[in-house]
């Protein structure tokens, strides 16, 4: 395929509300299950080894009239329940068999009780996270929090989930996270290659496809567009941060970019960037996805940190180690842990003399003007302090 032809079909994933992708693996792989997830981390290592396709929910963007789900939730929260509690009340995730709620904040854990009293046939579990990173505290936790999925899962799929089935899947998460990698790498070093629009519909397909499918995808991507060379602009380099969790518009990420952005790093799609390296494939699966989660893993305002110490040097690291000239807080209205944990990070910033702006959206968010005019003043600012 031409790079056009994959950015066409990963278009054409993200705007199916209808998950008929999931509906074509079931068809193809009959008696088997589809499992959901809500943003950020939960170990799709699990699901894969129990012959399950993880599907990953991100609600429904600017694409679905929420009418229904406006019932269930007060207005000063975020859009991301809402849309989700549409599409399930709607029958659009009727294709799936179950869903994972992670630990991202108070809203998303009522979301999966209210999921369980609303779809009694289906199977819901909240996952929780530990807030201790010593392996003989929150390791033990966590552990116990999979090997507790790891039965549930067990017992739907009529099988056993074996150690060698969780080593190989591992293995096969293992190398869509270096794939994925490898196209963050790409866009930083060349971000007028890889748009950020584009690179952001790629990484969504990972949320409907098979992974081994998603990995050569986009190793498709990264090759094709290398292809296609492309007109490099005099852009801000700046890191996308606090959208971890509700997406933004895609045009919201288009408009930064028309803005003069080239975004080099993100938190869009933190479930498949979470870990920060492979996860070592031996006798204890479930004991190395825990030590990859404590000790090797991306830090979010929706992961506690107990070290106070360590506040905002991973942001700092991306602003290094991608060549970043700014950040931009982008955050969804009334995200209370990205809006809560923005003054940290902004005071962490301004003592280092790296450049920031801040707004909100929301998943629906339709004028795009004030942001675009926003981040075009930003890039501007760069762009003349930098030269001054």
């Amino acid at each position: 395929m031409s790079v056009e032809d994959v950015v066409k079909r990963c278009e054409g994933l993200f705007e199916d509300l209808e998950f008929n992708a999931v509906k074509q693996w079931k068809a193809a792989h009959p008696g088997a299950k589809a499992i959901g997830y809500m943003p950020i981390y939960v170990p799709r290592e699990i699901v894969h080894a129990a012959g399950m396709l993880p599907v990953g929910i991100f609600g429904g963007g600017d694409q679905i009239e929420v009418i229904q789900g406006d019932a269930y939730y007060q207005s000063y929260i975020c859009r991301i329940p809402r849309s989700t509690l549409e599409l399930g009340l709607t029958g659009k995730l009727d294709c799936l068999d179950g869903m994972l709620f992670p630990s991202i904040c108070d809203v998303i854990r009522n979301l999966s009780g209210m999921w369980q009293i609303m779809f009694k046939d289906k199977y819901v579990k909240y996952f929780d996270l530990p807030q201790n990173y010593d392996d003989d505290t929150g390791g033990r936790f966590y552990i116990h929090e999979m090997q507790t999925l790891r039965n549930d899962l067990e017992r739907i799929a009529e099988r056993k989930i074996t150690d060698e089935d969780l080593r190989r899947s591992i293995a096969v998460y293992n190398e869509n996270r270096k794939a994925v990698r490898e196209l963050y790498a790409y866009r930083a070093q060349k971000p007028w290659q890889a748009p950020t629009s584009e690179m952001y519909l790629v990484l969504r397909a990972g949320g409907v496809l098979p992974p081994q499918e998603h990995t050569a995808l986009v190793r498709e991507y990264i090759s094709e567009t290398e292809k296609q060379k492309r007109p490099q602009r005099d852009n801000a380099r700046v890191i996308l941060t606090g959208a971890f969790c509700e997406q933004p518009p895609l045009g919201l990420i288009k408009s930064i970019e028309m803005a003069g952005c080239y975004v080099v790093d993100d938190d869009f799609q933190l479930i498949q960037s979470w870990l920060l390296d492979e996860v070592p494939v031996n006798d204890d699966p479930l004991g190395e996805l825990s030590k990859a989660f404590l000790h090797r893993s991306a830090s979010t305002s929706s992961k506690y940190d107990e070290k106070k110490a360590d506040k905002g040097q991973f942001l700092l690291r991306q602003v290094k180690t991608r060549g970043a000239e700014g950040v931009i807080f982008a955050a969804p209205s009334f995200c209370d842990p990205a809006l809560l944990e923005r003054p940290m990070l902004q005071e962490i910033l301004a003592k280092h003399k790296i450049p920031y702006t801040a707004f909100k959206y929301a998943e629906n968010t339709g004028q795009m003007a004030p942001i675009r005019e926003q981040a075009g003043t930003f890039a501007d600012s760069i762009k003349l302090w930098s030269a001054a």
